[in-house]
């Protein structure tokens, strides 16, 4: 054997990631606001860009819901409910879905480096951010979680929500009480008083957590148009206390928040803007658009290119023209082709969930990101980025694309699988609809689950279980002994 040098050719090949490819699929997975913060960016560097004024309409494409309505029916029975994440953990755990990430500097498109430390210390956190950390610590069950996500984006400034408890278990397709319990939580959380309907719950909230809520503050509270006339010797009847408990009262009245929301938060937050808009036509079937509103439109001005092409004989100039042209080009295809690639990802999802746009998230099926790549012929990447950071405006409210991919639970004998979050959803309803008497155990439950077509394990109920704080049989009943005071 030769030891000596010698020269080996070798053919290989290498996927190289040219500049405008990185900036392609930085341009499929960023939302809206960093898109156009690009595109801003774009027309000023370029001088072969021009902003198009005409309104062109949105592309749009129409579902057919008809092969659905078999699959909604085989659904596990559950009683119809709000959807109940984004992941609501996308959009209401983390905040970002309240505040899209920042756009407008050239190398916000680049990796910067910094640690998520300085990025977060370059602006305070928003109430809204705030109140999202205390969701996802509040609530384990995902539906609870949607409730609580829409509650946080009707704040108005002052850190109300007018919307009747009715008029949101309506628009979500859920139990009036669920609402009224996750409202009534939420009100505890800091600042305290948020979430009510009026001055005079923001007030008895916060006097409940003080632990002063008594029957004569009760009183006064219920007569705040006395105080606001100075009617004392009135407000010594009603309340039925002298005038030296009274003035404490009063003082402690004067202490509270009436407007807990204008304090932390003074800048209100952007409200998220939805990538896709969707509808139902009278026969049926479902219509997607692009939101114009997010869609910067450009074109190449090439008169521009053919005048300075023809009026130049510098090579550098005839250089620098070409590029732009080059560099045009890319970007209003880019555009294009991610216009197109949202709204195909967008219709193959209400497509695959059609029952749960009908019916509410009993009906969600299972689906990964493999199932809509295999049917639309894309890589699972491709999908994974069209849907990170685009929201979708539904009859049920504007929801994450990345919220109805769900993990599978099999059914028995081969049959149907099942939403893990459908099942976390029944295990809820099971338990909410104990009786002192009748304690479902963990096995128990799965006896049920299984007879309804779901092959679950223990452990699996187990765990659920645990995700939605639910405590065990043992300490239910002991709870469920006590009787009401």
């Amino acid at each position: 054997m030769s030891l000596g040098p010698r020269l080996d050719f070798r053919q290989t090949q290498q996927l190289v990631m040219t500049p405008q490819l990185r900036q392609a699929i930085k341009l499929l997975q960023s939302s809206n606001m960093e898109v156009t913060a690009f595109v801003e960016e774009e027309l000023e560097r370029n001088p072969l860009l021009e902003r198009e004024e005409s309104s062109a309409p949105a592309p749009a494409a129409t579902v057919e819901p008809d092969c659905f309505e078999a699959a909604s029916s085989a659904t596990m029975p559950a009683e119809n409910a709000a959807p109940t994440e984004a992941d609501w953990s996308g959009q209401y755990e983390s905040g970002e879905a309240l505040y899209p990430s920042r756009g407008g500097r050239a190398d916000a498109w680049d990796e910067d480096g910094r640690s998520l430390e300085e990025i977060a210390g370059e602006r305070p956190r928003s109430l809204r951010e705030l109140l999202a950390e205390q969701v996802s610590l509040a609530f384990g069950d995902a539906r609870e979680r949607l409730i609580a996500g829409q509650m946080i984006a009707l704040l108005d400034p002052a850190g109300r929500l007018t919307v009747p408890d009715a008029a949101f278990a309506a628009a979500l397709g859920c139990d009036e009480a669920l609402v009224t319990s996750i409202r009534r939580r939420m009100q505890r959380f800091e600042p305290t008083g948020l979430f009510c309907a009026d001055l005079r719950e923001c007030l008895a909230v916060q006097l409940a957590e003080l632990n002063r809520l008594d029957p004569a503050m009760e009183a006064l509270l219920d007569n705040l148009h006395l105080l606001a006339r100075r009617d004392m010797a009135g407000l010594l009847r009603v309340c039925g206390v002298d005038a030296e408990d009274l003035a404490e009262m009063v003082a402690e009245i004067r202490r509270l928040n009436p407007k807990p929301g204008a304090l932390a938060d003074a800048e209100p937050a952007p409200m998220v803007v939805p990538d896709v808009l969707m509808r139902r036509l009278p026969d049926g079937t479902w219509q997607l658009e692009l939101n114009p509103e997010t869609l910067p439109r450009v074109l190449v001005n090439r008169g521009f290119h053919a005048t300075a092409q023809t009026g130049t004989r510098n090579k550098e100039d005839k250089a620098f023209l070409a590029e732009k042209l080059q560099a045009a080009n890319w970007l209003v295809r880019s555009l294009e082709q991610r216009a197109n690639t949202i709204l195909r990802v967008a219709a193959e999802i209400v497509r695959r969930q059609e029952g749960f746009f009908r019916h509410g998230v009993g009906h969600l099926r299972p689906l990964i990101l493999r199932d809509v790549a295999d049917e639309l012929g894309m890589h699972e990447s491709t999908v994974s980025r069209v849907t990170a950071n685009k929201y979708i405006a539904t009859p049920r409210g504007t929801l994450e694309l990345k919220y109805f991919f769900t993990t599978a639970i099999a059914g028995m004998r081969g049959g149907e699988s099942f939403s893990a979050e459908a099942i976390r959803h029944r295990i809820r309803d099971m338990v909410d609809a104990e009786t002192a008497e009748d304690i479902l155990s963990d096995d128990a439950i799965v006896e049920r689950l299984r007879a309804e077509g779901v092959d679950i394990a223990r452990r699996t109920v187990a765990k659920y279980r645990d995700a939605l704080r639910i405590p065990s049989s043992v300490q239910r009943k002991r709870e469920k002994s006590v009787p009401a005071l």
